[in-house]
């Protein structure tokens, strides 16, 4: 059989299938006033320890940074002179990101200095991403019996889908690259060299201010696109996956979006989660390599 005969059989059933769903469900309508899309990125405190407290997020900040540090370890033990496939493969990301990411917007020396930092953001943003996709017991405010106990429901979260956790790596990023710049050029020197040269009187002071406060929407700039991204695609997959049915109340609804969900679900592992993570990794190079330049 033919690629494309599968692929209209495959279409057909799920037509029929559909057609099938709205004459068994279509006319019942019984949406759920309380459910609430956005109750599954709110954070309970599972922990009061007073200021700070052990939730969810914490627990997947935990986990992240776990598979970052094991992950280093575990590639610098299996180092050997004569490359396995595991070596292989590293070789081939680390001189990727070494080159293109690190290397390109610095020069050597700091490119050396620097590159173990870049290289545990892009770790942990990645890892932070994909757990984010697994689903973990940690809807509190649902549960269910499993021999007596008391288990919190399975859900999908992200700590990048909460600002906060973002955010405190986009500041941590900019007072490493703002220290470095000053570290090179002086505390006046760097703040003069956010004006390109060439350019004098008063419109200097204006594209200085400008210059000024774009450092700081830098922090937005890191930390919303991330936290954007990954919020929207959960929430884009809850409602392709059953919510959009929950909220209509129309049965039906949850088999014609669910093929769409389980896609959607598929290119968030397999894109997104990757490559919000270069980017920031990205940025953060430019950033760093920005700092030090002559030329801004």
């Amino acid at each position: 059989m033919s690629t494309r005969a599968k692929v209209r059989i495959s279409l057909g059933v799920y037509v029929l299938l559909i057609i099938a769903a709205v004459a068994a469900f279509g006319a019942t309508k019984n949406a759920d006033s309380s459910f609430e899309p956005a109750n599954e990125f709110k954070v309970d405190k599972w922990i009061d320890l007073g200021p700070l407290s052990i939730n969810k997020a914490v627990l997947y900040i935990v986990i992240a940074g776990f598979l970052t540090v094991f992950t280093m370890m575990w590639v610098a033990k299996r180092m050997q002179a004569k490359p396995n496939r595991t070596q292989t493969v590293v070789e081939l990301i680390y001189t990727s990101m070494r080159d293109n990411v690190t290397g390109a917007n610095m020069d050597s020396r700091m490119a050396t200095r620097w590159f173990p930092f870049i290289a545990t953001i892009f770790l942990f943003i990645w890892y932070s991403n994909l757990i984010g996709y697994i689903p973990l017991p940690t809807n509190t405010e649902h549960k269910f019996d499993v021999f007596g106990l008391q288990v919190p429901h399975f859900a999908l979260y992200a700590a990048t889908a909460n600002l906060g956790v973002p955010l405190m790596i986009a500041i941590l990023v900019f007072v490493f690259y703002t220290g470095e710049g000053i570290k090179k050029k002086g505390l006046f020197g760097y703040l003069g060299s956010l004006v390109p040269a060439g350019v004098t009187g008063p419109m200097a002071v204006f594209i200085w201010f400008l210059e000024f406060l774009s450092n700081f929407m830098r922090l937005i700039s890191l930390s919303v696109r991330l936290f954007a991204n990954i919020l929207a695609g959960h929430l884009i997959i809850l409602f392709m996956s059953g919510g959009l049915a929950v909220l209509l109340g129309i049965h039906a609804v949850g088999i014609i979006a669910l093929p769409a969900g389980i896609l959607l679900y598929l290119f968030e592992i397999g894109l997104v989660a990757t490559l919000q993570a270069f980017i920031f990794a990205t940025l953060t190079a430019i950033y760093l390599g920005g700092a030090v330049s002559e030329s801004h």
